[in-house]
């Protein structure tokens, strides 16, 4: 077997709808609506499902948590516009720009916390 790529991953969150508002309003996502009223959002080829802490959906991780999760997102737009797009939303950057190693080599990073305080690291690939 060769795994080619993430199709989906699962957070669960205090409240959906004030993440999907997070990764729609902040990180750029599109909101997805499917399987009787279920919350996603989507972005390139991949989406994020919501479950709600105390109501998830089984099969589930052992043990889902707000807030268990560190994730990096890869942007092209540059750093210093990432930085400013962040400070209009009035969120808080925690640590970067720092040099990091990404999946296909070096890149620039920023990280933030969403409203369940999961790591997130936005990240863009140096040319």
């Amino acid at each position: 077997m060769q795994i080619e790529r993430i199709d989906h991953l699962v957070l669960t969150v205090k409240n959906v709808e004030i993440s999907c508002t997070f990764y729609t309003k902040v990180l750029g996502m599109k909101e997805v609506t499917f399987q009787g009223g279920r919350k996603a959002v989507a972005f390139g080829n991949q989406k994020i499902n919501f479950h709600e802490y105390g109501k998830e959906f089984d099969p589930k991780a052992l043990g889902p948590a707000p807030g268990s999760a560190d994730l990096c997102f890869i942007t092209r737009d540059p750093i210093a516009q990432i930085i400013s797009h962040l400070e209009i939303r009035g969120v808080k950057i925690i640590e970067g720009p720092l040099k990091r190693t990404g999946a296909m080599g070096p890149v620039t990073s920023i990280y933030i916390r969403d409203p369940d305080r999961n790591l997130i690291e936005i990240a863009t690939y140096q040319n």
